[in-house]
């Protein structure tokens, strides 16, 4: 059997177990969607952000900013009813800043078979009490 090159791909396999446990884990609703009744990319975004954020604080035991994102890809749709799955991990650390990517997976409301919906690569900086940079301290 041949594969439609215009056809999403494949769904992926497991979520990456390797990585723990997601930092967040929602489900998307109604009020979640764009016109076209998908789940709206900026609200993943914003999940994103937050599943970032949280490990960062973490990492930096106090206040962090995000200062870019990165190689954002979009691989398929959510759609309302889908549990939402965030992955993030650290994959750089500097003296102030930290690279954080995120994974975004979906599993159907009445299903087992899940993917990777969305990933990007989220940068902060840990900031101090004149909100301005500060050294993350050794791990």
């Amino acid at each position: 059997m041949t594969r439609d090159a215009n056809a999403p791909p494949a769904p992926s396999a497991d979520p990456p177990t390797e990585r723990g446990a997601p930092v967040i884990r929602t489900i998307a609703m109604p009020a979640d969607t764009n016109p076209a009744g998908d789940i709206f990319g900026g609200w993943l975004m914003a999940q994103m952000d937050l599943a970032a954020g949280n490990v960062a604080a973490r990492r930096a035991r106090g206040r962090c900013a995000t200062i870019s994102v990165e190689a954002m890809t979009f691989h398929r749709p959510v759609f309302v009813g889908d549990e939402v799955s965030l992955y993030a991990w650290i994959v750089r650390t500097g003296r102030s800043s930290m690279a954080i990517q995120v994974e975004v997976w979906r599993r159907e409301r009445e299903g087992e078979v899940t993917m990777k919906v969305t990933e990007g690569l989220f940068t902060f900086v840990a900031i101090g009490p004149d909100r301005r940079p500060r050294a993350i301290p050794e791990a």
